[in-house]
């Protein structure tokens, strides 16, 4: 399908071109005005306290809006809501996937990283880029679990990669705990706060390792690389 002017008076941020849409509805209880203006807000959340981070859609939008494209939501109240995804058309034919060269999959790295993420599909996402480059991955939903899956690991763990805000115990208290018994271990922490928002915060020092979300394959990967080597700030 094609955006023209007549999308672009109402959104002067769209550049006109030919596009693929995709559309997501369902029927649920839908949204009223107010909150519909929230729900790309990192953090904003409509579920109960520890229930849900807000992250979700927050994610959905910046890697629409990395890819040059638009998400729009229209929803009603006891009318379900409607998304849909504008992706710019590609016309050249994708190139086929083979398998990564040997020496590519060498170039990623080694060692054990316990994962602590409560989003379980972006959980999922960094598991498999990391296993993919050689990393041995244990992976946790929460800080508890984590803890657990640590005593529990016979082996070194070379790094901690974890969302700064979980529901329960944060990535911060995690990783306190976590190099109290294991100080070689080194941190990484996720967030869908900028750096500089974090660190304004205080929360964290000039230095630590930070990848803010959401963030590409080839981001996480080098960042990963760079904070075990000990130039991940």
């Amino acid at each position: 399908m094609h955006l023209g002017d007549d999308l672009r008076r109402l959104y002067n941020y769209i550049q006109p071109g030919p596009y693929v849409m995709l559309s997501i509805a369902d029927t649920g209880h839908g949204m009223d005005r107010e909150t519909q203006s929230r729900i790309f807000e990192p953090f904003f959340t409509t579920k109960e306290k520890g229930k849900g981070t807000g992250l979700g859609l927050s994610t959905v939008y910046g890697i629409i809006k990395q890819s040059g494209g638009y998400v729009f939501a229209q929803s009603e109240l006891g009318r379900g809501t409607t998304f849909r995804i504008y992706l710019p058309r590609v016309e050249d034919s994708a190139e086929p996937c083979g398998s990564a060269p040997a020496s590519q999959a060498a170039g990623g790295g080694s060692g054990t990283v316990l994962l602590v993420e409560d989003e379980e599909s972006v959980r999922q996402l960094v598991r498999e880029t990391l296993q993919a480059k050689g990393y041995q991955v244990l992976e946790a939903e929460n800080g508890e679990a984590a803890l657990r899956i640590a005593s529990a690991h016979q082996g070194s763990i070379d790094m901690l990669i974890t969302d700064v805000v979980m529901p329960g115990m944060s990535g911060r208290e995690l990783s306190k705990k976590l190099c109290e018994a294991r100080p070689k271990t080194r941190v990484l922490y996720l967030s869908g706060y900028t750096e500089d928002a974090i660190m304004h915060q205080g929360v964290f020092e000039p230095g630590t390792a930070f990848l803010q979300k959401p963030f590409t394959l080839q981001m996480l990967s080098r960042k990963v690389r760079d904070a075990l080597r000990g130039s991940g700030g």
